[in-house]
């Protein structure tokens, strides 16, 4: 709460009766009474035994950059409005159960959501040291492909900031992994952005010192211009998927491994022949959607 203070913000708790805690949040007034929300969850698996698990990456830098997003938006008031949120319940056992605090706020909530941003994840290079930049400084954007003009402003902006880059991909990819979900399945516009899980992911080393600060700084000021856009555009919920974008994303990864990986070479070769598999709009047969989402777990894995 403090913390949000400290942006400048006035925020208030809602309960979240399934896990015994309460979503944190802070509204920006726009000059429409519609809302773009930026949110995070803040709670991690805490003590367990011996073990403290502080959770640096998981969730506590998506957490500062939510806050440094409200800092910079709290006088402006252009647009629709902003709902900075912090959600309790994400992780075990309250992960993808009515404890969820996402899902408490969709229930509860009765002002009117136009787009959902979450972050989950973001703090980590994508990769070892030894990666190039172009790889390290990735971040991936799942959703864009599910409301109309997100792809398109996604990749406008895929490089707007030194140190990142924003990948689109399909949010099929993967399983739901955290509070978009309950988003999603009431058809609210969203993206989700994610480093994927590194290789202190639940563990008691996901410490402060393994956070990357320079790419925390460059996302909050990504997620700042994107959020101003949003605010100032319709969108539409659709039922869409990014095949194509996604595969241009993973070929451009690859090419940039396949100097230091063997691996990675053969690896774009597969990337080039499923682009030629894809009709004229970009989709893939649906006998060969499962290998994007292969391609996408070998490379969290390889890279963790």
């Amino acid at each position: 709460m403090q913390a949000f203070r400290d942006a400048g913000l006035d925020p208030y708790e809602q309960p979240v009766p399934g896990c015994g805690g309460a979503n944190v949040l802070a509204k920006i007034r726009g000059d429409v009474e519609r809302y773009v929300l930026v949110g995070a969850h803040f709670d991690h698996l805490g003590t367990v035994g011996r073990h403290v698990f502080r959770g640096a990456d998981d969730n506590a830098a998506a957490v500062a950059i939510l806050i440094e997003v409200g800092r910079a938006l709290e006088a402006e008031r252009t647009g629709r409005g902003v709902i900075i949120a912090a959600f309790d319940g994400e992780e075990p056992p309250n992960f993808l159960t009515g404890a969820m605090g996402s899902r408490a706020f969709v229930q509860a909530n009765r002002d009117p959501i136009d787009f959902m941003v979450c972050m989950d994840l973001v703090g980590h290079r994508f990769g070892p040291a030894a990666v190039p930049d172009e790889v390290g400084g990735s971040i991936f954007a799942l959703g864009s492909e599910r409301s109309r003009g997100t792809y398109d402003l996604v990749r406008s902006l895929k490089r707007a900031e030194a140190g990142l880059v924003v990948r689109p991909a399909d949010a099929e990819i993967v399983p739901p992994l955290s509070d978009y979900e309950a988003f999603w399945e009431q058809r609210i516009p969203f993206l989700f952005l994610s480093a994927g899980r590194s290789r202190v992911y639940h563990t008691p080393e996901d410490t402060p010192d393994k956070l990357d600060h320079k790419k925390l700084q460059a996302t909050a000021r990504w997620l700042t211009r994107f959020t101003r856009a949003s605010r100032m555009r319709d969108t539409v919920f659709v039922d869409d998927s990014l095949d194509r974008g996604t595969l241009d994303e993973v070929g451009e990864l690859l090419e940039a491994l396949a100097p230091i990986s063997p691996e990675a070479a053969f690896a774009r070769s597969h990337v080039l022949e499923l682009v030629a598999s894809c009709d004229r709009a970009g989709y893939l047969p649906a006998n060969r959607r499962s290998e994007l989402g292969s391609l996408v777990g070998m490379l969290e894995a390889r890279l963790a």
